[in-house]
């Protein structure tokens, strides 16, 4: 945490007043000692000498005034820190490693947010949840999947009664030219099925390696590491990484973690993100990886007023999916009510 380590590190510490008020009474001691004596001489010897001695005295004397401000000068100078000594590699990777475990904890039933039942709906509704929430994503494909239960009968489709079916979900005519356009493409090059492979994927119209990796990783069981805005936002916030394109983050948060974790890593994260580590005002004050986190302090750190800004199961609301895996129930997860339902109360605080 940074806030609270590099407070105290590096600090100079600046002279006394107690210190600075001795060397001012020596020195002034010693211009009053000398004083004396030129006042003593200039009795005897005459008024000239006495001024003369008076002189001296206060040249004496003067010579306090530069201790005063040096003093002064030193005790006021804020105070440099020692720059933060740089994370080694093994330090990183002990780190995220640490994180994604305390988060596999808080998040034991973690998994995709995405109502579906075979791989060609999810691929179809992770392509539908670009610009949107998923929650809206899952409230709108029942419908689009009972008219058009298979790639053939998608493909095959009126365009005009696809972009009505998904227009909740925005650019819905974007979104109709690509689901039916992988939907073709599953018909004609894979005989209608979805394939589970990263090169085969990436070429149907509107996948790239994200959705593609959505599919592997919970289709297919495939590991497979999402970059989405929550993923990329919490790994930088953590500084794992400073990159910023998707590949490039894929590829460095990849070599901190064995392949095996990066599916489940990729829900823990992107869980902790729509929960807890919100984008504009994290709750750090009710963040469990606090103490591993550097960038703690740039939410509200006050644990009452934190546990006000938890969202979903944690904050006692509904989750995204209207039909979650049992996991998520049991941990007192709320399905997501259906479109145009009204949602049930939170039972939260």
């Amino acid at each position: 945490m940074t806030t609270g380590r590099n407070s105290a590190v590096g600090e100079q510490a600046p002279a006394t007043p107690e210190k600075a008020a001795k060397g001012v009474k020596r020195a002034r001691g010693v211009g009053d000692g000398a004083g004396g004596a030129a006042a003593s001489a200039g009795k005897g010897a005459g008024g000239a000498a006495g001024s003369g001695g008076k002189r001296a005295a206060a040249k004496k004397a003067g010579a306090a005034k530069p201790v005063k401000k040096a003093a002064a000068a030193k005790s006021d100078k804020p105070s440099k820190k020692a720059a933060a000594k740089p994370e080694s590699r093994t330090a990183l990777v002990r780190r995220a490693r640490r994180i994604n475990r305390e988060l596999a904890e808080v998040y034991p039933y973690a998994h995709p947010e995405l109502d579906f039942e075979n791989p060609f709906q999810l691929l179809v509704a992770t392509v539908m949840s670009a610009q949107t929430t998923d929650l809206r994503v899952n409230q709108t494909t029942p419908a689009l999947f009972a008219k058009y239960p298979t790639p053939e009968d998608l493909a095959a489709a009126n365009p005009e009664d696809v972009e009505e079916l998904i227009r909740p979900t925005g650019f819905f005519r974007a979104k109709t030219k690509s689901i039916m356009g992988l939907a073709a493409a599953l018909r004609d090059e894979f005989g209608g099925e979805v394939p589970g492979r990263l090169e085969d994927l990436v070429k149907l119209p509107g996948v790239g390696r994200k959705t593609a990796f959505v599919v592997m990783g919970n289709a297919f069981g495939r590991p497979g590491i999402t970059v989405d805005t929550h993923f990329g936002r919490l790994v930088r916030r953590w500084k794992w990484t400073e990159e910023t394109d998707p590949d490039k983050v894929e590829k460095a948060i990849g070599e901190l973690f064995p392949k095996s974790d990066w599916t489940m890593l990729s829900h823990h994260v992107i869980f902790h993100g729509r929960r807890i580590c919100h984008a504009r005002k994290p709750a750090c004050g009710a963040c469990p990886i606090a103490p591993l986190c550097p960038a703690y302090g740039e939410g509200e750190t006050d644990p009452e007023k934190a546990k006000k800004l938890l969202k979903y199961e944690k904050g006692g609301f509904p989750g995204q999916r209207l039909k979650p895996p049992q996991s998520y129930l049991d941990a007192g997860g709320i399905p997501a009510p259906p479109l145009g339902a009204t949602a049930p109360p939170a039972t939260g605080e």
